[in-house]
C-alpha cells in the first residue's frame, strides 16, 4: 500500500507542475532583455525599437485591438508615454511606463480605430523620441 500510495503522490506531482504555466510577468509588464521567450505576447502586431539615436520605426500600423512592443535597446531609461505631454491622456494605452536598457514594454490593447503618438516622457520636445501608432 505505501508504495502505492508514493507512485499517487508523484504522479499527482507530475501532472500538477506540468500544468502550471511558465510565464515570468503579465504582459504590459517590464521584462528583463536577457533570454526568455520569443514567442510573440498575445494581440502583438508590431514592434517598436528604441535606440541611442531615437525609435525605429516612427510610424507603425496595427490592427484594431492590437499591442504593439516597445524595445529599449538604448543605453538610457525611456519612458514611452502618450501624447500630450505632460498630462498623457490621448492614448492611455500607449502609457508604457519606464524602461531601463534592455527592457521591454507592451501597450494595452488599441481598440478604437485612430492615430495616436506617443513620446519619451524625459525628452518630450525631442523627435528622435516621438512617433506615432495608427490604428485600423
Amino acid at each position: 500500500m505505501t508504495r502505492r500510495y508514493t507512485f499517487l503522490l508523484t504522479m499527482f506531482a507530475v501532472i500538477t507542475l506540468g500544468s502550471c504555466g511558465g510565464g515570468s510577468g503579465s504582459p504590459g509588464s517590464p521584462s528583463g532583455g536577457g533570454g526568455g521567450t520569443t514567442d510573440p505576447l498575445p494581440g502583438e502586431a508590431a514592434t517598436i525599437n528604441i535606440l541611442g539615436s531615437g525609435v525605429t520605426p516612427r510610424v507603425v500600423t496595427v490592427p484594431v485591438g492590437s499591442r504593439v512592443n516597445f524595445v529599449n535597446q538604448s543605453g538610457n531609461n525611456i519612458e514611452v508615454s502618450s501624447n500630450p505631454h505632460p498630462i498623457h491622456t490621448d492614448c492611455p494605452a500607449l502609457n508604457v511606463g519606464n524602461l531601463r536598457p534592455g527592457q521591454t514594454g507592451q501597450t494595452g490593447a488599441l481598440n478604437t480605430a485612430r492615430t495616436c503618438s506617443y513620446h519619451d516622457h524625459g525628452r518630450s520636445e525631442d523627435d528622435r523620441w516621438q512617433g506615432s501608432i495608427i490604428i485600423q
